[in-house]
């Protein structure tokens, strides 16, 4: 095996390490945003919940408020009947039997209200038991989902470190002027670092390489760089298939 090829195969074997560490960083990175959705789901189920309450609370307060004014009514009521008994023409005992009556339609109108009240009151009370057991199950699967998802970040993370160690092993393989470069790009550009390009095109951008750069390239006797995305090069004929890196579409490496 040549310098070159050595050289290649070693940096292919760094990129499949840097792979697997790109993926999981993309996983840590998407985990707030997992937990925010999870929370968000649970926090629309709670509003609905505490929206329900809050009405049979005010219902309840409705309730309390007509009881109170139709026992003031009542008291009323018997005060008015009480002064039957002392008037002392028709004139005064007309008026009091109108301002009986009109206390007693009052009343009547609190009653009908009170009793829509109560039906109404069934029917929320009704639609809550049925959001208290949704609620619950909308709670457990939050926090049962949350906890996996940390259970599996924590992999993540015990797996990343393992990366990062055989990270090393792999780079100590790569002559250091090379290895600069290629961690000088992997800082600056997106992931992937190092691309294959057959058929001259660069499978990291999809450009096409110059003609004079893709002979070159056949030739096997540097190490080039793409000349639109600045990655790393190599074709696969200069290689075995098992030492390719991945020809995957380039995925943004975030800042």
């Amino acid at each position: 095996m040549s310098l070159y090829t050595d050289q290649i195969s070693h940096l292919n074997a760094l990129q499949r390490v840097d792979d697997s560490i790109h993926a999981i960083q993309m996983e840590l990175e998407d985990a707030p945003a997992k937990v925010q959705e999870l929370e968000k789901t649970f926090a629309a189920q709670d509003s609905h919940r505490n929206w329900i309450k809050d009405k049979i609370k005010h219902l309840q307060d409705q309730q309390r408020r007509l009881n109170y004014d139709i026992k003031d009514e009542e008291a009323r009521l018997e005060n008015s009947r009480g002064k039957l008994m002392h008037v002392q023409n028709d004139q005064e005992y007309q008026a009091i039997m109108r301002e009986i009556d009109i206390m007693n339609r009052q009343n009547l109108t609190r009653e009908e209200e009170l009793s829509a009240l109560r039906e109404e009151m069934v029917k929320q009370e009704e639609n809550l038991a049925g959001q208290e057991k949704d609620w619950a199950a909308a709670k457990q699967q939050m926090e049962e989902q949350k906890e996996g998802l940390e259970n599996h970040l924590a992999q993540c993370k015990k797996d990343l470190e393992g990366l990062e160690l055989q990270r090393k092993e792999v780079g100590n393989a790569i002559e250091a002027p090379i290895l600069r470069r290629y961690e000088f790009i992997r800082d600056r550009l997106r992931h992937p670092v190092i691309v294959c390009a057959d058929n001259g095109v660069c499978a990291g951008c999809n450009m096409m390489l110059p003609p004079q750069v893709f002979i070159e390239l056949q030739r096997g006797s540097s190490i080039l760089s793409c000349p639109s995305c600045q990655r790393l090069i190599f074709w696969s004929g200069n290689i075995s298939t098992d030492d390719a890196a991945s020809d995957a579409p380039a995925q943004k490496k975030d800042a």
